[in-house]
């Protein structure tokens, strides 16, 4: 096995327990992984992306099914909505030059970490709510969310668009979507968000045929076994850590993979 075969199921393993934990994260790290860590090019790193985030969620998805947190219907209507704009982004992918596709990667790791960063700080105040009350006292029932029809698809749309343009699963933005506009809790929008990233992911890769994009399968799929067994291992870290630490340290990770990215495309 040659170094970059082994360095890619080691980190793949890292970014396994990313997305087990969350349900969110595999592609968005392993892009950049792909790229500046295995010497990738940009456009083959968004491919060989959507194998490994299909890979892992497929591994991960089965903790949170044996736990009913799939919303299956939810779930695959929300990735539905998603398939016009995956097939769209996948199309505009190999249209962009390398280096503005590392730029815009960059730019969108920035803006999801600040996104990151506020949802651990309402994590944290929820928490410290959650220890002020009595012992025993339950936690009120959060308010009925009627279901936004537009809002539920244009998201959806522009979700599949970020996985087929960037190779990412989209799970960042489907899990507060699934939350806000269908109601699901944190946990069960963790675990349904991973069932949209399969349907995303296969229909990214199938919109790429015909395209110029050539993958590295041997790297790829060590990346992806690696991913698949981190996440099976994620799944349960999910129950033990507070959500706000794992929030907060996955949004240190993504601000500092963005400075880096931005830093080795404009200066590299």
């Amino acid at each position: 096995m040659t170094t970059a075969m082994l360095l890619a199921a080691l980190v793949g393993l890292g970014v396994g327990v990313v997305v087990g934990a969350l349900g969110a994260g595999g592609g968005i790290l392993a892009v950049p992984i792909l790229v500046y860590l295995l010497g990738q090019d940009p456009h083959a790193a968004t491919a060989s992306s959507l194998v490994i985030v299909g890979m892992t969620a497929l591994a991960s998805i089965l903790f949170h099914a044996r736990r009913g947190n799939v919303a299956w219907r939810d779930g695959l209507v929300f990735a539905a909505c998603s398939t016009v704009g995956t097939a769209a982004g996948s199309r505009l992918s190999a249209l962009v030059p390398a280096a503005v596709l590392m730029i815009a990667f960059a730019c969108l790791l920035a803006v999801v970490s600040v996104a990151m960063f506020r949802r651990a700080a309402a994590t944290q105040r929820e928490e410290a709510a959650h220890a002020r009350r009595p012992s025993g006292a339950e936690s009120p029932a959060p308010a009925a969310r009627s279901l936004s029809w537009p809002v539920l698809v244009a998201t959806a749309t522009a979700t599949g668009a970020l996985t087929g343009f960037f190779g990412v699963g989209g799970g960042f933005i489907v899990v507060p979507m699934l939350v806000l506009a269908l109601g699901l809790s944190m946990r069960r929008a963790a675990g349904t968000s991973l069932l949209v990233m399969l349907v995303a992911s296969a229909v990214g890769l199938l919109s790429r045929i015909g395209t110029d994009v050539h993958v590295d399968w041997g790297v790829t799929l060590l990346f992806a076994l690696g991913s698949m067994a981190g996440g099976l291992l994620g799944g349960p870290l999910s129950e033990r850590a507070r959500p706000s630490t794992l929030t907060l340290v996955f949004a240190s990770l993504l601000g500092a993979v963005a400075v880096f990215t931005l830093a080795e495309t404009l200066l590299g």
